[in-house]
């Protein structure tokens, strides 16, 4: 394990996982979740299970998918309004728009993976102020693929980007992020402002500040 400058950084390698052999700060493509990591986090999980009338404590996304297609659909219809208003307040994580800047002046490029709708993701990216740093088409979310914890969101857009798992990095404020991540065989980041790093097993590197990303 190596920690610079106080708590903000830890990188470490997690039993039966192979030393990653490029530095996480100098891979060139990169993933970031979106709620919670680019921007502050508003969603209130229990309470949005409630409205929806969904069992307490189960991811939501599962929990619809295992509704009759009927209700499941109009279930989507009703989250996808819920969180379009919660995506039109959104704010931006302290230190986002500058460490995005940085890593663009490097010549990275990035994609969005999200639970979220695409529409919704774009929405919140516009409101947060971000939305030049992302290309739309590399915006993804549930349309398009299964949810994270699946890799297949970072598969898509590998193979897009024409690029390999050992050039990119996932990072979010989450262990569905994190193993999403594992599974695709790329490197993880661990974004949590509180310093906690409740799933640090599952990251090769942990950060209380998006500034860490671009520091030397």
């Amino acid at each position: 394990m190596v920690a610079t400058h106080g708590r903000s950084l830890i990188q470490r390698t997690a039993p039966g996982v192979k030393q990653v052999v490029m530095p996480v700060r100098r891979r060139r493509h990169w993933i970031f979740d979106l709620d919670g990591t680019l921007t502050l986090p508003v969603h209130d999980f229990d309470g949005l299970r409630h409205a929806l009338g969904l069992p307490h404590g189960e991811p939501i996304l599962e929990a619809i998918a295992r509704l009759r297609p009927d209700d499941a659909a109009r279930t989507t219809r009703r989250l996808d309004g819920m969180e379009l208003t919660l995506a039109e307040r959104a704010q931006p994580q302290p230190g986002a728009a500058p460490m995005l800047a940085a890593l663009r002046a490097r010549g990275c490029r990035f994609g969005i993976l999200t639970r979220n709708s695409e529409a919704n993701a774009l929405v919140t990216l516009r409101a947060a102020g971000l939305a030049e740093f992302f290309a739309p088409a590399d915006v993804i979310g549930r349309e398009t693929c299964a949810p994270k914890p699946s890799p297949d969101g970072i598969t898509t857009l590998l193979l897009r980007w024409r690029t390999s798992a050992p050039e990119a990095v996932v990072v979010g404020d989450y262990l569905y992020d994190l193993q999403a991540g594992r599974a695709a065989g790329t490197a993880t980041v661990l974004f949590d402002p509180q310093a906690a790093y409740r799933w640090r097993e599952h990251a090769d590197l942990c950060i209380d500040r998006l500034a860490a990303l671009v520091q030397p």
